[in-house]
């Protein structure tokens, strides 16, 4: 299976495609984490994987150097080391890494993070890359290709993928995703306000009857304790669920960012 990880920055997505990785760390022989910024090694902390950091020494491996590597490390936790490897030459090191999966016969996952980056519409796309989210299915590999931006990422990607977990996007603004979607794309946008009989039963809210769109649920400190999500499949299976629910071993490290506080005005 390809999957379509994507919301807006802040929805708690690499929180959630945590979750999604540690449940189906087992049921794969190897998983292998593309991780962009740095937002997964609760997975290498809770035993589940191996971890590297892929800096200037890395860059140089070939495609045998790291069919080498992911054959050692079945599980493995690719972190991009952030002040060495910038975006394009992170991407020609994530095309060697996918040809490296591409030659491995074995059942995988492999999870793209901050997608956009290795596969970016204003780019050819590199072939390995394409085949991966073309082909991969055939060989045994799934693929969770996560991202903010559906408008930044080759659309081959995201019609290639045959589920969709999607969060909340301000305006709707699900881009080439809305074409695979049968029900009303506002119902990723928190500000909307559908009427419940607009939208399908099985994707109503639970305890609650208006907002119907997606939203995020916080305490009284006013943390998130949980944001809404709809998954679909292309077997018709579609469901409404809320990270407030998730269940996850590891501890989640991503970067939350900081804050700006407005200066006070006279």
């Amino acid at each position: 299976m390809n999957l379509a990880f994507v919301a807006q920055s802040g929805w708690g997505k690499s929180y959630h495609a945590q979750a999604w990785m540690e449940s189906n760390a087992e049921e794969y022989g190897a998983l292998v984490v593309m991780d962009y910024c740095a937002e997964y090694r609760g997975l290498v902390k809770a035993g589940i994987a191996d971890h590297l950091i892929v800096g200037p020494v890395e860059a140089q491996w070939s495609v045998q150097d790291w069919m080498a590597v992911l054959k050692a490390n079945p599980r493995i936790v690719l972190e991009r080391h952030k002040a060495e490897i910038g975006t394009d030459r992170w991407r020609d090191i994530c095309t060697r890494i996918a040809s490296a999966v591409r030659r491995l016969d074995r059942d995988q996952l492999v999870v793209v993070d901050e997608a956009h980056f290795v596969a970016p519409q204003r780019t050819k796309l590199p072939q390995p890359i394409k085949e991966l989210a073309t082909t991969g299915r055939g060989a045994g590999t799934s693929t969770m290709w996560v991202t903010q931006r559906t408008a930044e990422i080759d659309k081959t990607i995201l019609t290639q993928c045959q589920a969709r977990m999607i969060g909340g996007f301000d305006g709707a603004e699900i881009g080439p995703l809305a074409g695979s979607i049968n029900y009303p794309a506002d119902l990723h946008d928190p500000g909307a306000d559908l009427l419940p009989s607009s939208v399908p039963d099985d994707l109503l809210p639970t305890g609650r009857e208006r907002p119907t769109s997606l939203q995020k649920t916080k305490d009284d400190s006013g943390s998130i304790t949980g944001t809404e999500w709809i998954y679909s499949d292309d077997d018709g299976d579609r469901r409404r669920v809320d990270t407030g629910t998730v269940s996850m071993t590891s501890t989640h490290y991503g970067s939350e960012g900081n804050d700006l506080n407005p200066p006070e005005y006279a």
